[in-house]
């Protein structure tokens, strides 16, 4: 990209996204009724091409962890990781979907309950119920990371192991480094991007600050208003202007690590004072439906019927993610320097979802054992009734409920500042040439033009019509996304090829200091020395 194409990506980004706000908030209802439609028609006619594009990338990422270039790391091969597992896995999870796993993990599974995934089974009944946590599972299981996982290992290979910038832009461009006057409109590639990343992170941060005046209005009787709404969202402001004040290392990491410990100490009292056994034997039999559906679900529509369930839970689901994927995948990237591409695969892709399903489990099977077990609880009228206090009135019935009703508030309102900075900092980098330490005025402008965006659209209540237009930009972009895997496996093979060449020159000089993943070449070197063409036919395989 050309030294002034950060800036040219700041403007063009920043004008397009000022346009649509203003009309999201001066049309609120004709943009959002627009955008709706638009998406509901994209999903209908592309909901197949989602549920196998989606599932290609699950296959895709395991069969490369896998193969030959699983212990390629993504940094130099001597490099190590600069965070801890437990940092790692959090910031995870901080970045990628934390705050809707604290809203959906109990509310999900009822929903479903109520009204069963494609209709197989009679709603409100024991059979509803295991459905219910099967669908929940696969919805915030693998597939959900998938999107993630392909974009950040892209981009990490190429940052961190090509020294390129950290932008979907610089991947593409290198299959036209040869042709410089058709390098720069890549450059359109980013400002797609950060269009894409801001009016999902604003949406989601509006949601969020809508769920926190509902869990505040269920718990200290606090007005749902605009007032409160403001209130919520300026606190959230000055807290994420901190963190991102003090930097990655600091702020995002210890505000993730705070996080994750109060996900598990709240699990794991629900999973105690509440019926014990009952969860532990939903997340069993939760983790084998799944397993044994699993290529069934991934793959599933209704063609045969008018049945919309997957377009309006999973088909959106995998929109959203692809829609969201430039910027979680760019977070994942930024964090997972030196590790091998095998060792990020199965970290991304295995533990969230199971940290997801465990989640699911103990909320949602403690909410329906109650729902199934009780006498008129209610839990599944209030979910249906106002989604964003279905979990306060579940903690109603336990021991201590204002106590964990504070601590999910606390949960909801860090997992949104951490996104919220998180977002800041990828759409800096994204208009600073992919610098890996943007600079930080360009990350405080994005964080206010984030907060504002956000304010603007939850009094003009525009919020639903943005969410619905960014998560129409997944369409165009998973074409983007199998363009990058392409790229991506030409320069494995090409990277390969290059070691095992200079393997064949060497004949025999072990380098000092060599990984893993070079010893293993290395360690067939007599017997390769020995035969040079056996050497020529590994190079050109």
């Amino acid at each position: 990209m050309a030294n002034h194409g950060g800036k040219s990506v700041f403007i063009a980004s920043t004008l397009i996204i000022f346009g649509l706000v203003v009309v999201g908030a001066s049309f609120p209802e004709s943009f959002g009724s627009a955008a709706e439609a638009a998406l509901s028609r994209v999903t209908e006619l592309f909901g197949w091409f989602y549920l196998f594009s989606v599932f290609g990338f699950v296959v895709f990422l395991f069969g490369l962890a896998l193969s030959k270039y699983g212990k390629v790391r993504l940094g130099p091969q001597d490099s190590r990781p600069n965070y801890s597992f437990f940092s790692w896995i959090s910031m995870l999870l901080a970045a990628g979907f934390g705050v809707g796993l604290v809203f959906y993990g109990m509310a999900e599974p009822m929903l479903h309950y109520i009204e069963p995934p494609y209709g197989d089974v009679t709603a409100e009944t024991e059979a509803s119920a295991r459905y219910a946590i099967q669908y929940s599972y696969f919805n915030w299981g693998i597939h959900q990371w998938a999107a993630f996982s392909v974009v950040g290992l892209i981009i990490a290979y190429f940052q961190f192991r090509k020294g390129q910038a950290g932008l979907v832009s610089s991947v593409l461009s290198s299959v036209t480094a040869k042709h410089p006057r058709i390098r720069p409109y890549a450059s359109w590639l980013d400002v797609f991007a950060v269009v894409a990343t801001v009016m999902g992170v604003a949406t989601s941060l509006g949601l969020g600050v809508l769920q926190m005046n509902g869990g505040l209005n269920a718990v200290f009787g606090l007005p749902e208003n605009g007032f409160w709404q403001f209130v919520i969202l300026f606190v959230m402001f000055c807290a994420y202007m901190l963190s991102t004040w003090s930097g990655l290392d600091k702020g995002i990491k210890r505000l993730s690590n705070l996080n994750m410990l109060l996900c598990i100490g709240l699990m794991l009292y629900v999973l105690f004072t509440g019926p014990t056994v009952a969860i532990l034997e939903t997340i069993t039999v939760g983790i084998g439906d799944y397993l044994q559906n699993f290529i069934g679900m991934s793959l599933r529509t209704a063609p045969y019927s008018d049945e919309n369930w997957a377009s309006s839970w999973t088909i959106f689901y995998w929109a959203w993610v692809i829609a969201w994927s430039p910027f979680v995948g760019s977070f994942v990237a930024r964090v997972s320097r030196g590790r091998t591409i095998k060792e990020y695969i199965f970290g991304v892709l295995l533990v969230p979802p199971l940290l997801a399903c465990l989640w699911i489990g103990v909320f949602g099977g403690a909410a329906l054992n109650m729902e199934l077990a009780g006498d008129n609880v209610g839990l599944a009228a209030a979910t249906q009734d106002n989604i964003t206090v279905a979990l306060f009135e579940m903690f109603d019935l336990m021991p201590f409920s204002g106590v964990l009703s504070l601590i999910a508030i606390m949960l909801i309102f860090i997992f949104l500042v951490t996104s919220a900075d998180s977002a800041s900092y990828i759409v800096a980098q994204m208009t600073d040439n992919g610098s890996i330490n943007p600079p930080l005025y360009k990350r405080v402008i994005w964080g206010v033009l984030i907060a504002a965006i956000c304010f603007t659209l939850i009094v003009a209540g525009g919020l639903s019509g943005l969410q619905s237009a960014s998560v129409l930009s997944a369409l165009p972009f998973t074409f983007i996304l199998y363009m990058m895997v392409i790229v991506l496996v030409r320069e494995l093979r090409a990277d390969r090829k290059s070691m095992l060449t200079q393997l064949y020159r060497r004949h025999g000089e072990t380098p000092v200091g060599a990984d893993a993943f070079e010893a293993e070449e290395l360690g067939e070197e007599e017997r390769l020395r020995r035969a040079p063409n056996v050497i020529n036919r590994r190079i050109n395989h």
